[in-house]
């Protein structure tokens, strides 16, 4: 007999999950976002391009960063663009996949993919940074707690990265219950100590007004643009936002956002505000002079904590994007290793943590203080950011429907104050902003040259590959001896016959008495749905072709696919006879000698494709072949 209440229990089981993910989505998703307080207000009225903190410039700035947050982060990520989802996922390649709709032929096509490939290669340059002065910037709390220890500062920062990188392969599963809660602490933490000094000022909500942010950019000309650099620190970490959808899904995210993290991160702000038109000396530290004395320690410890979860989701998005890149084709295969069965999204490279941490704990002896990290820090994001919001003005007009004067009137919204962070953080550039830009650039060389080495692989291999038709007729003429078992061939045409079968046939004179001819194709969605998975075709001679269809974040598993196909039933008596290319470098004609010479460093370093395949060594024989690039 059914309850009467049941569809109320059904809706309160469901508001429950909700608002469990939205809690989990606050550590996650904001947790970038949610430390920029502890820098983004000191820089605008701390240091050599600093502006004065009086009342009206004070207004101005402040009214700066929540209008920053109201559009950038509020209408464009939380409203619109979480609403481009690539079967749940989302991300600036996900969305780049979406626009281009495996259509890549097309000169807008490969414009979009290009951009695509840019801002996301400016991502990893964001991953190193972040980490970086979001640690450093939480540690100078001892600064203002305890001077005079203030020569351990750069020490404990180091500790703790080389701990959180050290960490990594365990996954976040075990921690990730954590980050939750202490992230919505932190926001709690910031919010009431923001209100506590809005009480004593509450005059600086008028900073609400938008016209104090118009009047200081007329005022203070070449220096207000200057100090929107600084401004623009209060926004970094919106892409973290999009990217995290797969995660959590569109409802927690927002809800977590207007909810907690846009009221706790207005009211601090307002708050630090407060103390400086009540003390403009404060400026060297507002976030942390804004706290009784007896809650500094406790507040240094926590945010923190803060900061080494917010750089957790930094790492955990550099993962990510890496593993979608090299699905999509854009990257040499990696060791990607998946530390939850439950969370699919969950995963580990091991190649990219140990770059990530050489780099982190480089820029942080490099620079030595979050101010000094700060003038390196924006200039990546803001590139990115203009990326995704050209991006989305295709998806709206191409996959939503809307109309050319709708569309554009919700991207020039975007695009105007994003250019103007553009402009503003070139001033950065020579002071450090040269590193993220320089270390986009080198990834997305990379990107691209490995992108077309494996297109110039392919047409290497077309130039001399056997129709299949050619290869039946062979085998009438001499009649090969027909090995028992199962003998399954890689190879990424259909139209010719595997490289390996024919130098096994030519040398050996054998074929194995089945034949499976596996294709692996990389679709541009996140996800392939179970009828989707793969295609049978039966051929003559006992072969038999496959075609298997992977989204670009899941993990191919040959094995698991064939069994699933009826091919095999036992890998005790199959065979996967795999090709190994020593690839020379020459001067024909496709690509210049150098990137070359850098495709064939990649491809000798990538991982194996026995290991990325998850097919068992034991079953593999490999034939190498010498291929002129």
């Amino acid at each position: 007999m059914q309850h009467p209440n049941d569809t109320s229990s059904h809706g309160i089981n469901g508001n429950r999950s909700l608002l469990k993910l939205s809690l989990g989505a606050l550590g996650i998703v904001y947790g970038d976002i949610g430390t920029s307080p502890l820098y983004a207000v000191r820089e605008c009225f701390h240091g050599e391009h600093a502006v004065r903190a009086t009342s009206a410039n004070v207004l101005g700035v402040l009214s700066l960063i929540f209008w920053s947050l109201t559009i950038i982060i509020t209408i464009k990520y939380t409203l619109y663009v979480l609403r481009a989802d690539n079967k749940g996922e989302g991300g600036i390649l996900a969305l780049m996949a979406l626009v281009t709709g495996g259509e890549r032929n097309s000169r807008r096509a490969l414009l979009l993919v290009l951009l695509g490939l840019f801002g996301s290669a400016l991502l990893y340059g964001d991953g190193m940074i972040t980490p970086a002065i979001s640690v450093l910037s939480a540690v100078e709390g001892l600064k203002v707690a305890a001077p005079n220890l203030g020569f351990l500062v750069i020490p404990i920062t180091i500790a703790i990265l080389i701990g959180l990188f050290a960490v990594q392969k365990r996954g976040t599963s075990s921690i990730g219950a954590m980050f939750g809660p202490i992230t919505f602490v932190w926001f709690c933490s910031i919010g009431l100590i923001g209100l506590v000094n809005i009480f004593e000022h509450p005059y600086v909500l008028t900073a609400a007004i938008p016209t104090h942010a118009i009047a200081f950019l007329s005022e203070h000309g070449a220096q207000g643009m200057i100090t929107l650099g600084s401004v623009f620190l209060a926004v970094t970490g919106g892409e973290a936002l999009y990217a995290d959808l797969g995660h959590f899904g569109r409802k927690p995210i927002q809800l977590a956002w207007f909810a907690l993290v846009f009221p706790a991160l207005s009211l601090n702000y307002l708050g630090q505000g407060a103390l400086l038109i009540a003390d403009p000396s404060a400026a060297e530290s507002p976030f942390f002079q804004m706290v009784p004395s007896w809650a500094l320690y406790p507040m240094v410890v926590l945010s923190t904590l803060a900061t080494v979860i917010a750089s957790q989701a930094l790492i955990s998005g550099v993962y990510s994007l890496t593993s979608q890149a090299t699905m999509l084709g854009f990257l040499p295969r990696f060791d990607v290793q998946h530390t939850s069965v439950e969370e699919r999204g969950q995963i580990y490279v091991p190649f990219v943590n140990a770059l990530l941490m050489v780099a982190t704990i480089g820029l942080v002896l490099g620079f030595r203080s979050s101010q000094g990290l700060a003038s390196a820090y924006g200039v990546a994001v803001t590139l990115t950011m203009l990326i995704t919001t050209v991006l989305a003005y295709f998806m709206a007009r191409d996959r939503w429907g809307w109309s050319l004067p709708r569309a554009l009137a919700i991207t020039v919204l975007f695009l105007a104050p994003e250019a103007c962070f553009a402009v503003a953080n070139t001033s950065k550039i020579s002071d450090g902003g040269w590193f993220p830009l320089t270390l986009g650039a080198a990834i997305f060389t990379i990107m691209v040259t490995w992108k077309r080495g494996r297109a110039l692989l392919f047409q290497r291999f077309q130039e001399q590959l056997l129709p299949l038709d050619e290869f039946f007729d062979l085998m009438h003429v001499e009649r090969p001896a027909r090995a028992p078992g199962t003998a399954v061939f890689m190879i990424g045409s259909r139209d010719g016959t595997p490289p390996a079968l024919l130098h096994n046939f030519v040398h050996n004179h054998v074929v194995h008495q089945n034949i499976v001819l596996l294709t692996i194709v990389y679709d541009d969605s996140a996800r392939v749905s179970s009828a989707d998975r793969y295609q049978v075709e039966e051929l003559a001679h006992g072969f038999r072709r496959i075609t298997g269809h992977y989204g670009f974040i899941e993990k191919p598993d040959v094995p698991k696919l064939l069994a699933r196909a009826g091919i095999i039933h036992s890998l005790e008596h199959t065979t996967f006879f795999l090709g190994r290319e020593n690839l020379i470098v020459t001067d024909r004609p496709g690509m210049a000698r150098w990137r070359a010479g850098l495709f064939a460093l990649m491809a000798r370093n990538a991982q194996s494709a026995t290991k990325f395949f998850k097919i068992p060594p034991d079953r593999v024989m490999e034939i190498g072949a010498q291929v002129e690039l």
